[in-house]
C-alpha cells in the first residue's frame, strides 16, 4: 500500500504541474515553479522530520505522550522557519515571482507551516501502524491539488497565484483524519529532546535534497552549456524516481528499528546494516549497467529528442541513485539510535 501511494502520489504531483504549465504557459508558470521548488524542500526539511520523530518517539517507552509534550516547541520550530522563508521571498520577490507576485511570499509561508502539519497525522498514522491510511494520505494530497488546477483551468483561470494556492489546499488532506492530529497519552511521558532530533533530521534532509537536486545548478555555475543542465536536471529527475519512492515505503522502519534499538537487538540490527552495505553495492553493479544501457533511450522517450546524458554520465547518475536510497536506511538508523545529529554527516 505504500509503495502504491508514493508511486501514484508522486505521478500525481507531475500531473499537477503540467497542468499549471499547460493553463499558464512556460514563462507565466515560473512563480509556481519556484513554490514548488520550495514544497520539495519544505517536505524534506520540515516535514519528514517531524513524522519521523513522532515515529521513533511513539516507538520508545515514553510514548505519544512524550509527543504531545513537545509539540509545542516543534510547530514554534516550524513557525520560525516558515516565516523566515517568508520574510527571504518578501525581500526577494521581483527576482523570485516577478512585478505580480506579491501573494507569493504568503503562499511560501503557507507551504511551510502546511508540510510541518502534514508531519504530525504522517507520524502518528505511522506510529500506530496504520499504513494504509497513511498511503491513501500521501494520494489525497496531490489529488487534491489536481482537482483544484483542473477546476481552475475550467474556469479559465490565468491568475498564478491563484495555482499557488491550489498547491496550499493539498494540505487539507491533514484534517481528512481528526484522530491521527492528537497524540494519545499513552507512555511514561518524559520529556524528549524534540527539537534537537529534528533540527538534526532536517539537516540531513536538506543536504540530502540538494545532494539530488543540486547537480544541475552546479553545473550552470561552472559553465555547462544549456544543453548539458537541462540534460542532467532530466536525468536526475528520471533516475529519482525510486529514491522518491522510497521516501514514502521507509515510513514503515523508523518505529521497527528503534525496537530494535529499545529492545537491544544490536546482533540483529548488526545484521540489517552489513545486508543493506552489500545490496547497496551489489545493486549499485547493476543499476549502473542498466543505467547505462537504457538510460539515455528513456531519457529521450520521456522527456523528447536529444535530451540525453553520455551513458557513462547515465550510469553514474543511476549508481549515485541506488547509494542515497542505501544512505536513506542507513539514515533511518541513525534516527532510531536518536543520533539524529549524525544524519547530515552521513549525507
Amino acid at each position: 500500500m505504500l509503495a502504491a501511494g508514493s508511486l501514484f502520489g508522486g505521478v500525481l504531483a507531475y500531473v499537477f504541474f503540467a497542468l499549471v504549465i499547460r493553463a499558464l504557459g512556460a514563462g507565466p508558470a515560473a512563480p509556481v515553479a519556484v513554490l514548488w521548488a520550495w514544497w520539495g524542500f519544505a517536505g524534506a526539511a520540515l516535514t519528514f522530520p517531524v513524522q519521523h520523530w513522532i515515529a521513533r518517539t511513539a516507538a520508545t517507552s515514553v510514548g505519544e505522550a512524550a509527543v504531545r509534550r513537545g509539540m509545542v516547541q516543534v510547530a514554534i520550530a516550524v513557525l520560525g522557519v516558515s516565516l523566515a522563508a517568508g520574510v527571504l521571498a518578501w525581500v526577494a520577490r521581483e527576482r523570485l515571482f516577478g512585478p505580480e507576485g506579491d501573494l507569493f511570499p504568503l503562499l511560501v509561508v503557507g507551504v511551510g507551516v502546511g508540510s510541518g502539519l502534514l508531519g504530525l497525522p504522517r507520524g502518528l498514522l505511522s506510529a500506530r501502524h496504520r499504513f494504509a491510511t497513511l498511503a491513501l494520505g500521501i494520494v489525497a494530497e496531490n489529488a487534491v491539488r489536481c482537482a483544484v488546477a483542473i477546476a481552475l483551468v475550467i474556469a479559465g483561470s490565468d491568475t498564478p497565484a491563484f495555482y499557488g494556492l491550489a498547491l496550499l489546499a493539498g494540505y487539507v488532506v491533514a484534517a481528512f483524519w481528526p484522530d491521527a492530529l492528537l497524540p494519545r497519552s499513552d507512555g511514561d511521558g518524559a520529556r524528549s529532546r524534540s527539537l534537537h532530533f529534528v533540527s538534526g533530521a532536517s539537516a540531513a534532509q536538506l543536504v540530502a535534497q540538494a545532494t539530488l537536486t543540486g547537480g544541475p545548478v552546479l553545473l550552470a555555475a561552472i559553465g555547462g552549456a544549456p544543453r548539458e543542465v537541462t540534460a542532467l536536471f532530466a536525468g536526475l529527475a528520471l533516475f529519482r524516481a525510486p529514491y522518491t519512492l522510497a521516501l514514502g515505503l521507509v515510513s514503515a522502519l523508523t518505529g521497527r528499528l528503534t525496537r530494535l534499538v529499545e529492545l537491544r537487538r544490536w546482533a540483529t540490527l548488526t545484521r540489517i546494516r552489513r545486508g543493506l552495505v552489500t545490496a547497496t553495492v551489489a545493486t549499485s553493479v547493476l543499476g549502473g549497467a542498466a543505467g547505462a544501457w537504457l538510460g539515455p533511450p528513456a531519457m529521450e522517450f520521456v522527456f523528447g529528442e536529444g535530451v540525453r546524458l553520455i551513458p557513462g554520465d547515465a550510469a553514474l547518475v543511476a549508481v549515485g541513485t541506488v547509494v542515497a536510497m542505501g544512505n536513506l536506511v542507513l539514515t533511518l538508523g541513525l534516527l532510531a539510535r536518536n543520533r539524529a545529529g549524525v544524519a547530515a554527516v552521513c549525507w
